[in-house]
């Protein structure tokens, strides 16, 4: 595919979390996809790495029902045929005890056969941890 091909299937699965549409993601996932957020820490439910359409699925679930998001806008693109590197401005608090964070994620997507097969996000974990202890 082509990296503006690649492009659009970020933005469309951008367009799906907004919805809450895991479906849609799920979707353009592989069935071995490794999906990730980059971290050490152990402290989100959502971290640690995942496996095929099932780890994304709960990956999802972790997210939604610890966090409310405020802001997810993507703002850098960048690709070539196999990846997707995007930049986006979050702002979200988790539900448990309503701190704030707020930051830039960094995500990259690698592409095989028209459809994500890898994913690793990164963001101030720190951040992240500090809001979620109560």
């Amino acid at each position: 595919m082509s990296a503006d091909d690649n492009i659009k299937t970020i933005q469309a699965i951008y367009e799906a979390f907004g919805r809450g549409d895991v479906g849609a993601i799920l979707d353009a996932v592989t069935d071995d996809v490794d999906w990730a957020s980059d971290t050490s820490s152990t402290v989100a439910p959502w971290y640690g790495v995942k496996h095929g359409k099932e780890g994304v699925t709960s990956f999802f679930e972790a997210f939604g029902s610890t966090m409310e998001v405020d802001e997810f806008t993507p703002f850098t693109f960048a690709a070539n045929e196999d990846a997707v590197f995007t930049v986006v401005r979050f702002r979200a608090r988790p539900r448990a005890t309503g701190k704030p964070v707020s930051m830039n994620l960094h995500h990259y997507f690698r592409f095989r056969g028209g459809k994500i097969d890898y994913y690793r996000g990164t963001e101030d974990s720190a951040q992240t941890e500090a809001a979620l202890r109560s």
